[in-house]
């Protein structure tokens, strides 16, 4: 039996890590931290560095090599081969390390249940006959982060909100019945391809780390300052995460 668990350990600053999931830290028998290459070096390093902070015990931590995604080809298929091939890492490092059973942990970037696929591959390993059990710890949310760090609720008062992708807003625009949209996973300035008319954003990246940046103001103005900001910041660091919010002025 492989007790796993997922602990949701914010977006980068060590001090959003809950009770919970120090505790759940502490009863690892072993923590697999994933390596995504030197250019994402600070990822990890964030990882690690909780791990010094907050690990009191015997818990073990290995870092591994996490597959490359591929560029070409179909997007959903190009996904599930990925996820195919980290559950296949996941399996070679519990056969490694864990080989008699034991508790596993993951520490997820942001929340493991707001677009993350730790639990999709955990029911890879399942498909595949590992007898696992799984608990998730939540923890802050890039959403949290930006509506924090803004000093903005995620919702106009009674309105729905819709979590989508950049993807999606490239493909189809504004979804329809949404006075807010919060865009995650956005290659890079999706919100182009919508009408910046009345429309407010809130862009944020690299939240909770010491690069930390933000811009908000009126889309049809700031939309240019977050694209030529975003490709100044992924030259200087190599890789970007971020996200917003946009919101429609309603009467």
């Amino acid at each position: 039996m492989i007790d796993l668990t997922l602990i949701g350990i914010g977006t980068g600053d060590p001090a959003q890590l809950t009770l919970a999931a120090i505790r759940a830290m502490n009863a690892a028998d072993l923590i697999l931290l994933p390596r995504k290459g030197a250019e994402k070096s600070d990822l990890i390093a964030v990882r690690r560095q909780i791990c010094a902070d907050v690990l009191t015990g015997a818990t073990r931590v290995v870092a591994f090599d996490l597959p490359v995604r591929r560029a070409q080809g179909d997007y959903l298929e190009a996904v599930q081969d990925w996820h195919d091939a980290i559950a296949h890492g996941w399996t070679a490092q519990i056969a490694a390390h864990l080989p008699e059973g034991g508790r596993l942990a993951l520490l997820v970037w942001g929340d493991p249940s707001l677009y993350d696929s730790s639990l999709r591959i955990a029911d890879r390993l399942r498909a595949q006959g590992m007898d696992l059990r799984v608990t998730v710890i939540p923890g802050i949310s890039s959403l949290q982060a930006l509506t924090a760090a803004h000093a903005i609720p995620l919702n106009a008062l009674a309105d729905p909100v819709v979590i989508t992708t950049g993807r999606q807003i490239r493909d189809h625009g504004w979804p329809a019945q949404a006075d807010s949209v919060a865009v995650m996973l956005d290659g890079g300035g999706a919100f182009q391809a919508i009408d910046p008319a009345g429309v407010h954003i809130w862009w944020g990246a690299y939240l909770g780390m010491a690069q930390q940046a933000l811009i908000s103001g009126p889309l049809a103005q700031a939309g240019a300052s977050i694209v030529a900001q975003r490709a100044a910041l992924r030259a200087r660091h190599g890789w970007i995460m971020d996200v917003y919010l946009m919101r429609r002025e309603t009467k």
